[in-house]
């Protein structure tokens, strides 16, 4: 996870603020303080998956903290999206004022702790593999499901293309992408561009299964009706996924990628 503790947000321990406000100091020493406030509220979030929709007061007494301090750290967590304020429920008879606030988690901060979704995936390729008879049939297997995902998922993609014009079906492409997820960008390069995915939902099972990427690429291929080249993976190390698409007159010359060994 990624959160924060309990030193007063940008001050390192011992540090004062002057009359004008607080003494600036090297970004060095600020980031303890930074890193404890993420691991505070690191342990808020923790606590509530572990123990349910929780209120600041209960929070405070299960992680040894002020109220207030937890109501900050609940702030910030609900701007950021991962927590969201509810009614209570109450049972039995009510008791006079406002019921207290219960924080819960929402499916973006469910999504922050790690998921068995990857060993799934992982071990439903490795069954499909082993299948069809393990080997080169096996790899075939997991081959024809990655292009069959692929077909589906680029239907969607193939409608975006349709409805922009030549010259900006690599950005239509980047833009139907960052919306699956891929923060994808599109960019000029020497005679051609640069298709380039930041992020990838499937990087962990694609590192033992590159028939994944493999079948991105064609698609890729079909979609802008070129050849085009991987030139890195983030399944492979890099940080960026990384496709060339050529110009249609240099296109002859290029073949279409495979990932890079």
């Amino acid at each position: 996870m990624k959160y924060a503790g309990e030193a007063p947000e940008g001050l390192a321990a011992g540090q004062a603020a002057g009359p004008y406000g607080r003494v600036p100091t090297p970004a060095s020493q600020d980031q303890p303080a930074q890193d404890e406030q993420r691991g505070t509220r690191a342990r808020v979030v923790r606590s509530i998956l572990d123990h349910g929709p929780s209120t600041a007061a209960e929070l405070a007494l299960r992680l040894e903290l002020t109220q207030a301090a937890v109501r900050r750290h609940l702030d910030t967590l609900v701007g950021e999206g991962l927590v969201e304020p509810r009614e209570k429920r109450v049972y039995g008879a009510r008791t006079r004022g406002r019921p207290a606030k219960a924080f819960a988690l929402t499916d973006c901060g469910r999504d922050a702790f790690d998921q068995a979704y990857d060993k799934l995936a992982g071990d439903a390729l490795r069954w499909i593999a082993q299948a069809a008879g393990g080997g080169e049939m096996g790899e075939a297997a997991v081959a024809a499901f990655a292009r069959a995902r692929m077909a589906a998922q680029a239907e969607a993609y193939r409608a975006a293309l349709a409805a922009a014009p030549p010259e900006d079906r690599t950005r239509a492409l980047a833009r139907a992408l960052t919306e699956d997820g891929y923060a994808a960008t599109a960019r000029t390069a020497p005679v051609g561009e640069q298709l380039c995915q930041h992020h990838c939902p499937v990087a962990h099972v694609a590192e033992q299964f590159p028939q994944l990427c493999e079948a991105e690429t064609e698609v890729f291929s079909r979609l802008l009706g070129t050849h085009v080249q991987r030139l890195a993976t983030i399944a492979h190390g890099d940080g960026v996924c990384t496709t060339f698409i050529p110009n249609k007159t240099t296109a002859s010359t290029s073949t279409a990628g495979r990932n890079p060994a």
